[in-house]
């Protein structure tokens, strides 16, 4: 492994001149023990679903209902679990802060439900069930405090999206009269929370990605889901197991796509893609990463430098997603980068870790 590359790119990221209004960074040394630090979590589901708020806070949701929570840059994690919720199959949880937070829970039918606290977990609210056995929710993102947004598999050929204004309170299932026809067999990865974005900063923006089909595609909206268009992707598709895991998008016009086949052993080519207009036409990676990824995020205060996580390994970009460098050999399914510099990391086996530099 070499680990301190990812602490030595994060140090210079953060050395780069501020913008105007902002404090620039202090430059740090990378040392040996930059990189990823495993944190304590004293279990050992998978977490899927990842909350980064800051250095200090982050909240993780996983299997067996379970949901986490750190407020000292996870020295501890306190158990925030919904009661009786053992059954659920938590997989994305999205968190204003250290006290409010939504997760989802997905499944068939009314296995997908929709949970908000507003007391950091100690107790929770179902604000929204599935009824409908055909729909199949995947991922939940926020555009603001208000806005939110929550992505079904097709339902009637369409894919079908959930709405909020109110924080995550009530939700209502947006009409599809705006939403493209999917491809036969299409649908979303339900792999690490991220097939559902917004851009850093808020907005109307929202996109979302597919595979499973013939061709793996990314969706976007400009009006919060009102309306949506639709563009094919370089990942390559053509099988249940294959397409575009996760999205990330800095701004509204610069975004990366990473994916592939999620099955062990399998070959993922041309895993990872950019878009610098929007995702109205999508660039495959001149050097993806080397398998299959299923969580990205931009490191924050840049321009060009992201990480992307999967079960073998995390890679880094400093080119804006042109190429990618392996970094380090541990299994993470999702990460997430806050303003004041943090980004953790979650995935099987309890593991939930943070970048130390």
């Amino acid at each position: 492994m070499t680990a301190g590359l990812v602490g030595a790119v994060l140090a210079l990221t953060l050395a780069a001149p501020a913008r105007a209004g902002e404090t620039p960074a202090a430059p740090a040394a990378p040392s040996s023990a930059d990189g990823w630090q495993l944190t304590p979590t004293g279990t050992d589901v998978r977490f899927r679903g990842l909350a980064a708020v800051d250095r200090r806070t982050a909240w993780a949701a996983g299997s067996k209902g379970t949901v986490l929570r750190t407020t000292d840059a996870g020295r501890t994690w306190r158990n925030v679990s919904p009661p009786g919720g053992e059954a659920l199959e938590l997989r994305d949880v999205e968190a204003f802060d250290a006290r409010r937070a939504v997760v989802l829970a997905i499944g068939e039918g009314e296995a997908s439900r929709l949970l908000r606290t507003e007391d950091g977990g100690a107790t929770w609210t179902e604000t929204f069930r599935n009824t409908d056995p055909r729909a199949f929710y995947d991922c939940v993102t926020f555009l603001d405090r208000r806005h939110g947004l929550a992505l079904s598999d097709p339902v009637d050929g369409r894919f079908r999206v959930l709405s909020t204004r109110d924080g995550g309170r009530t939700w209502e299932v947006l009409p599809d009269s705006g939403m493209p026809a999917a491809l036969p067999g299409e649908a979303g990865f339900a792999a690490s929370g991220q097939c559902l974005v917004t851009a850093t900063g808020g907005g109307k923006d929202v996109w979302f990605a597919t595979g499973g089909a013939a061709t793996a595609r990314v969706f976007h909206s400009a009006d919060r889901g009102r309306t949506w268009t639709v563009t094919d992707s370089p990942v390559p598709a053509g099988d249940p197991a294959r397409g575009v895991f996760a999205l990330a998008f800095r701004d509204r016009h610069h975004g990366l796509a990473v994916g592939g086949d999620y099955r062990a052993g399998q070959p993922s080519p041309r895993a990872a893609a950019t878009t610098a207009d929007g995702g109205r036409t999508w660039t495959p990676a001149a050097t993806p990463p080397p398998a299959y990824r299923s969580g990205v995020a931009w490191l924050p205060h840049t321009r060009t430098a992201a990480l992307a996580v999967g079960p073998t390994g995390t890679d880094v970009t400093r080119d804006g997603g042109r190429t990618w460098r392996t970094v380090d050999t541990g299994s993470y399914d999702t990460v997430d980068c806050t303003p004041d510099g943090g980004c953790w990391a979650s995935g099987e086996k309890g593991r939930i870790a943070r970048l130390t530099r």
